[in-house]
């Protein structure tokens, strides 16, 4: 027997102003598609949010930003969460899923400065926040002259942080500073050649029960099927290397004529050592699992996993 469509849905989501933006991105665009369905938020705070002096690699990662989200799914308190795509682990827990990926925003990583258009302008020993090993691996790689300094905090503490003097330059997340109406403060940006991005950079999420069979028509509607095929396949590569916010790891693939690329890399954290590879294959509906897998198959042929392994415990 069909599963009959609910006619309201609860949202578990984070309470910072950019995961509520997408949340309400996600509701308005809900309630258009399905007049007469009821769409409520429920914010929530997590493990991630409430140790922000911390980096991410010595808490436990990433998930730390969607257990207690996935918790209300668990208790039925929530029907669907709503994430940024890199925030969320590769693997999921056991009896979840991943339902549907929105259109991507701007994946590329954005300088951000008060004084200076780029990296190229900073004098030597001039502070860059980050809270990403990922751009950090790649900036001292290209940069070994200036100084990275941990950046933790909402995309409004960052800025404050800048603004403030400490710090000459800050990198963010494009897609972020403009889903915020800050697209103003973004001085340049990091080409996917010279920065490449997070898994998943710029994709919104949604995340669900596998049970909940019933949601799928509604949901249908947020899957942009280009991107969702992107960011499978740069999850794919990241779950071959087990890839996690503790290792500088990128990945990034586009669609064009009818083919997809992608290109990605694996680094120490001081960028002293660093494999990359890139392909590009025929754009098929079950294809992107196996571009992921090929290029995790190139990666750890340059020696990713001797970089892997030296990183082992060591967050």
């Amino acid at each position: 027997m069909p599963a009959v469509t609910p006619d309201r849905i609860v949202i578990a989501t984070r309470e910072s102003a950019l995961a509520l933006w997408q949340a309400e991105h996600i509701r308005a665009r809900l309630v258009a598609a399905h007049p007469g369905l009821t769409v409520e938020l429920l914010g929530m705070t997590t493990e991630g949010d409430r140790k922000l002096g911390s980096s991410l690699a010595k808490i436990g990662g990433k998930g730390l930003f969607v257990k207690e989200l996935e918790d209300a799914l668990l208790q039925g308190r929530a029907d669907i969460a709503v994430h940024s795509m890199k925030d969320v682990p590769v693997n999921l827990p056991p009896g979840f899923t991943i339902a549907a990926i929105g259109e991507r925003e701007d994946p590329r990583d954005a300088f951000v400065s008060n004084r200076h258009r780029g990296l190229g302008e900073l004098a030597p020993g001039a502070v860059v926040g980050t809270s990403s090993l990922r751009r950090e691996s790649q900036i001292r790689a290209r940069h070994p002259q200036l100084r990275i300094e941990s950046l933790r905090g909402n995309v409004q503490t960052r800025l404050r942080k800048l603004d403030e003097g400490q710090y000459d330059a800050v990198i963010l997340a494009a897609a972020g500073l403009k889903r915020l109406g800050l697209e103003a403060r973004i001085a340049g940006f990091l080409t996917p050649e010279e920065s490449i991005p997070a898994v998943g950079q710029g994709a919104i999420g949604i995340e669900s029960r596998v049970d909940r069979d019933d949601l799928l028509p509604l949901l249908a509607i947020l899957n942009d099927t280009d991107t969702a095929w992107c960011v499978r396949a740069e999850r794919a590569m990241s779950r071959s290397l087990g890839g996690s916010c503790t290792v500088p790891l990128g990945g990034f693939a586009t669609i064009a004529g009818g083919r997809a690329s992608m290109r990605a890399f694996v680094a120490s954290p001081d960028g002293s050592r660093m494999v990359r590879a890139d392909n590009t294959a025929a754009h098929t509906p079950d294809g992107a699992e196996s571009l992921g897998q090929e290029i995790a198959d190139r990666l750890a042929a340059g020696g990713a996993r001797e970089i892997l392994r030296a990183l082992e415990g060591v967050a």
